[in-house]
């Protein structure tokens, strides 16, 4: 008997669900047929998909996290994919400050909240990582820092967790086809030095995330805990 890649009938909260690799996140879950709570700071622009439950939620306000808990009663995973980032601008202590907040901080405020939830259903969490979790990121230090953070925080808490049966491992997205990524995109010079490394030849799309994080939520990433799963067409290999 192999195990499980399904993840239906499952009940996901994804924060930062309305952004470009959050967004693709949450619709591969729901084509897999999870039940699917997206969490962002404001609504989307656009429509939002009536199959799913629109939360607003400011990972960086603890007590609206706690709330948030109180009314979800049952839940199987939390991916936090909420962030971002200031080019230029984390040398400054407040700036620093708040992107460790959102990203680091943020994480461990939702895996304390939700341990409960997660310990009746022997669930798991996925962090989003970045592959700035290895290498140094000049033009964006605080990113840089909070992404290694993850790293090392998933680690701690898949060992503490692991008593309640709960997993938790993170996401090291590479070169992604995103707003954010756009930019260098479209720098001939820049977009050259990248591809030059890129061994796939190639920078993914917001759904190679939802691929990797949909099985670390199923049951067949059973045995996986504590792990950072680089996707990056190996990138960070090279």
């Amino acid at each position: 008997m192999f195990p499980s890649f399904s993840v239906a009938g499952k009940t996901v909260l994804i924060t930062g669900g309305t952004g470009d690799i959050g967004g693709a996140i949450a619709a591969g879950f729901l084509d897999h047929g999870a039940n699917v709570i997206v969490a962002d700071i404001a609504p989307p622009k656009g429509e939002l998909d009536p199959r799913l439950n629109f939360e607003t939620l400011d990972v960086r306000d603890g007590a609206a996290i706690d709330a948030l808990s109180k009314r979800v009663e049952a839940l199987d995973a939390v991916i936090h994919c909420a962030g971002r980032l200031v080019r230029w601008e984390e040398y400054k202590p407040e700036v620093f400050k708040d992107i460790l907040d959102i990203h680091l901080v943020g994480a461990l405020r939702l895996a304390n909240a939700f341990r409960p939830q997660l310990k009746v259903s022997q669930g798991s969490i996925v962090n989003i990582a970045s592959m700035y979790s290895f290498f140094g990121a000049p033009h964006i230090p605080g990113y840089g820092a909070a992404k290694a953070g993850i790293v090392s925080l998933t680690k701690s808490l898949a060992i503490a967790f692991a008593a309640d049966r709960i997993r938790i491992n993170a996401i090291a997205p590479g070169w992604i086809k995103t707003e954010i990524t756009r930019p260098g995109r479209e720098n001939p010079e820049f977009k050259a030095k990248v591809d030059a490394r890129l061994p796939s030849g190639e920078w993914g799309d917001p759904e190679d995330i939802a691929g990797a994080a949909i099985f670390l939520v199923s049951p067949a990433s059973k045995l996986i805990n504590g792990a950072t799963i680089a996707v990056d067409g190996g990138y960070s290999a090279s």
